[in-house]
């Protein structure tokens, strides 16, 4: 399992707290099972959001870096 880039942590983190704080703030509840079923929501979300998050893909050689020449089979090379 690869680990989890900076981007997914950071937005899953953010989207927990803030999830959680407006729950609690939206519902006003004060009683414990309601706040621990906001919390485990809050970390449903969270985890939803940070696995969606894209993740970097290897990126290719430039256009003429040298790397595309180095592809060129002998019986061309030796035509130039």
């Amino acid at each position: 399992m690869p680990r989890p880039t900076v981007a997914q942590l950071v937005y899953g983190s953010t989207t927990v707290i803030f999830s959680t704080l407006a729950m609690l703030l939206l519902s006003q509840t004060s009683s414990g099972p309601a706040i621990a079923i906001i919390a485990v929501a809050a970390l449903a979300l969270g985890l939803l959001v940070a696995v969606t998050v894209p993740t970097p893909t290897p990126s290719r050689a430039a256009p003429g870096s040298g790397a595309a020449e180095e592809q060129v089979p002998e019986a061309t090379a030796s035509v130039r």
